[in-house]
């Protein structure tokens, strides 16, 4: 088999996202967790997700990190106050089914699942967030997170939101499959995940610091 056939195959599996992304150090396929974390908390971080043996980088810009801090900015105070569990940022890795490990860009895990890691909390935290979000780049292809969102939701997660700044628009998944796509002139709720939270996308996507005196 051709090299130029091999990289084309690899992403193709890895639903045709940017060959840029990829990182050929160590050789796809053959990287581990070990990797990962030398890459993700190194001196030198970038954050990579594992997918079948590849560091990935993850589609992040500087608009959609600041967007999922303003999202946890509203998740967390919520969280806390009512002891529901933990809320996270875009370096908490996630061991998915297969050996795959994740990065959502925010994640929620529910207090008696966090609970039930106190022995064995490690870089990598062996179960997948209650609530995951990824806030889209255009970078992302539709395939790459169809496939992220299958592999969430086989690991346990219950709900997936993905937000998509372009179109100021956030679809809310309760399989891989099934989801409800809002706009900024609707609510996000919590469902069963998040009980009573609730987020007028509205106030997600306008920051008050855009606007001119």
């Amino acid at each position: 088999m051709s090299t130029a056939a091999t990289v084309g195959d690899l992403i193709e599996r890895l639903g045709g996202i940017d060959p840029k992304r990829i990182l050929w150090e160590p050789r796809p396929g053959t990287a581990t967790e070990r990797d990962l974390i030398d890459v993700v908390d190194g001196d030198h971080k970038r954050l990579c997700e594992l997918v079948d043996g590849t560091l990935v980088e993850k589609a992040m810009g500087s608009e959609q990190s600041f967007l999922a801090a303003t999202l946890i900015g509203f998740l967390a105070p919520y969280v806390r106050a009512r002891r529901l569990g933990k809320v996270g940022g875009a370096d908490a890795m996630m061991r998915m089914l297969g050996g795959n490990v994740r990065l959502p860009d925010v994640a929620f895990i529910t207090r008696s699942r966090w609970l039930a890691l106190r022995d064995r909390r490690a870089a990598i935290t062996d179960l997948s967030p209650d609530l995951a979000v990824e806030v889209l780049s255009k970078k992302n292809t539709r395939r790459e997170m169809a496939r992220k969102r299958t592999e969430y939701f086989a690991r346990g997660t219950r709900l997936v939101w993905e937000v998509d700044l372009r179109r100021r628009t956030v679809t809310a998944y309760t399989s891989a499959t099934d989801g409800e796509t809002l706009s900024e002139t609707d609510s996000l709720d919590g469902g069963d995940v998040l009980p009573g939270f609730r987020l007028q996308l509205v106030d997600l996507f306008n920051d008050p610091s855009d606007a001119d005196e």
